[in-house]
């Protein structure tokens, strides 16, 4: 499948409220991944995932903490297009955007995935488990090793201390980068 054409996908009813498909941005080389649930309001309308608010602090944090610039990570969602309102994707519509994030993660050399929040984590986990659980534990599935942290839009709403928790999971990460 090429991903590509993600951009033509009608497979679920986000296609039709939808400004953009917002496939992902960055090398697929690149040794961190990372993916969101799915694009927000600056997101839709920009075409490129993580540039709102939410990704300023998240890029601040990676610089901060890993050393690595956005240019550095190869960023992307679970659902490729923005569901009303920022809701959570429900489960069809992770089901249907599967294929895309099945074609990319066939694409990737990396070998690092950080997750943001609980829906991102969960699909590429497989885990059942609440964020409380999950953060900061490295899990190996297809290969590949997934860091969960919580949403960077959690830690806007929360404050310093979701900030501190992703710090520290972002020194998990650290630690298997090098």
């Amino acid at each position: 499948m090429d991903i590509h054409s993600a951009n033509e996908c009608t497979r679920c009813a986000l296609s039709q409220t939808r400004t953009t498909v917002v496939v992902g941005s960055g090398p697929l080389h690149a040794a961190l991944i990372v993916i969101g649930e799915a694009p927000g309001k600056s997101e839709d309308e920009g075409g490129a995932p993580f540039i709102g608010r939410s990704g300023q602090l998240l890029f601040s944090l990676i610089n901060e903490e890993l050393k690595m610039n956005r240019e550095d990570c190869y960023v992307t969602n679970v659902v490729k297009c923005r569901p009303p309102d920022n809701r959570t994707p429900l489960a069809p519509e992770i089901a249907a955007c599967a294929p895309w994030l099945e074609a990319q993660r066939a694409l990737w050399s990396g070998q690092v995935v950080l997750t943001l929040g609980l829906t991102a984590a969960r699909v590429m986990t497989g885990s059942k488990a609440p964020m409380k659980d999950l953060h900061g534990i490295p899990v190996v599935r297809h290969n590949l090793t997934f860091v969960p942290t919580y949403h960077p839009a959690a830690a806007l709403r929360q404050g310093p201390s979701v900030v501190a928790v992703m710090r520290a999971d972002l020194a998990v990460v650290r630690g298997l980068l090098s």
